[in-house]
This record gives structure tokens, C-alpha cells and sequence, in this order.
């Protein structure tokens, strides 16, 4: 399973505007090629390995403290809380279905999807929750959305960091190709020693020499 074709070429173009060093010096020949390097982040891929076993325990949390505050909640909160619910549930999944592939596999397109779905909609949602007093928030809920927030919190800077280095590792490869190819394919030598001098009689054979014109 992967993601949309057309998702992807977006999300990859956003990587490469938000995420290209533009200072970072281009290699200047392929001397300068590097062997084989890992980009994965070992401690984003640990965040997320304890992210997916912390979900079930937030999820239960969350879900029992508001059975067991709903009837004092007001509609419009009690609205609100199981929407919520529902969304970051189905958002967490596929967050972190889009960590794992982006940061194993090296997708800059799933990590950049990652990225977004972690910093646009799951950190404040649940800073929300953490911060709007308007929702009785007792303390299991507290803690456990505390630890949610650092765990998202960490896993954006992460992310953004991982993302920068796969970025610039492609725009690198992409460079050393071209040289690759350059050396394949060399331009022709237009302006070579042995072409001046056949260049250079014809121009002197007058304006009729290209035509086999005599005086």
C-alpha cells in the first residue's frame, strides 16, 4: 500500500521547497561521491516504535474519563469531544503507517505526509485537549495527554531534520548523475584544433569558395 501518485508528486515537491539546503555547496566532481549512507533516524523509528504501543493506553484513557464525564459536559463540548475522538483516531493510524514507511524506506513524500499530519493536525488538537479547561480535564487525561504532546513534539523536530537530510541526499544524487552522464555522453567538440583550421581556409577561399566559384 502507498500513496496516491498525485499525493506524492505534491509531497514531493513541497520537500524540495521547504526541506533543499540552498547553501549546501553542490560536489564539484564525482571524486567527491560518498559511499552507501543511512538516512533513517534511529530515534525518530524508537518515538514511533513506543508511539504505537502508547496509542491503545491513551485511546482506552481518553475514551473512559469521557464516559465518565459526559453527563456533565455541555453539547457543544460533548460534540466536539467525539469528533475529536474519531479523527484522531483515524489520523493516528495512517500517521504513523506514513512514519514507519517514510523513515525505513527513505520516502521523502510518506515522512514529508508524516510531518504534516503530526505538526498541522495531531500536535494541536491535542494541545487543545491538554490546555481547554472548558472540558474538565482530569489528571489521568492530563498526564496521558502530556505525554502525547512530547511524543509529537519530538517526532516533528525529528522529522523535520531526517526530511532535510534525505533531501539533500537526492539533490546530491542527482548531481552525481548528472556527472555520470556528462561523462557518458561528452558535447561535441565544436571548436577543436584540426575544425579552426577548416574554418579558417574555407573563410580565406573568398565568398565564393563554398559555392566552387573560380575568379
Amino acid at each position: 500500500m502507498s500513496l496516491p501518485e498525485p499525493l506524492r508528486r505534491r509531497l514531493g515537491s513541497f520537500s524540495r521547497t521547504v526541506f533543499t539546503d540552498s547553501h549546501r555547496p553542490s560536489p564539484q566532481c564525482p571524486a567527491d561521491r560518498a559511499g552507501i549512507e543511512i538516512i533513517s533516524s534511529l530515534p525518530l523509528q524508537m518515538s514511533l516504535y513506543f508511539n504505537v504501543y502508547f496509542f491503545p493506553f491513551w485511546w482506552l484513557s481518553t475514551v473512559v474519563m469521557l464516559h465518565l464525564k459526559y453527563p456533565v459536559l455541555s453539547d457543544y463540548y460533548k460534540f466536539i469531544l467525539v469528533t475529536i475522538m474519531i479523527l484522531v483516531s483515524l489520523i493516528e493510524v495512517i500517521r504513523l503507517y506514513l512514519g514507519y514507511m517514510g523513515n525505513l524506506q527513505e520516502k521523502v513524500p510518506e515522512l514529508a505526509g508524516f510531518w504534516l499530519l503530526s505538526l498541522l493536525l495531531q500536535l494541536p488538537v491535542i494541545l487543545f485537549l491538554l490546555f481547554n479547561e472548558g472540558l474538565k480535564i482530569q489528571p489521568l487525561e492530563r498526564a496521558v495527554h502530556i505525554i502525547f504532546a512530547l511524543f509529537l513534539s519530538f517526532q516533528v523536530i525529528a522529522a523535520f531534520v531526517t526530511l532535510k537530510r534525505m533531501v539533500n541526499k537526492l539533490a546530491t544524487h542527482f548531481h552525481l548523475n548528472e556527472f555520470d552522464w556528462l561523462e557518458e555522453h561528452p558535447a561535441p567538440e565544436f571548436y577543436s584544433p584540426g575544425k579552426e583550421e577548416r574554418i579558417v581556409s574555407m573563410a580565406g577561399g573568398g565568398p565564393g569558395a563554398g559555392w566552387g566559384i573560380t575568379h
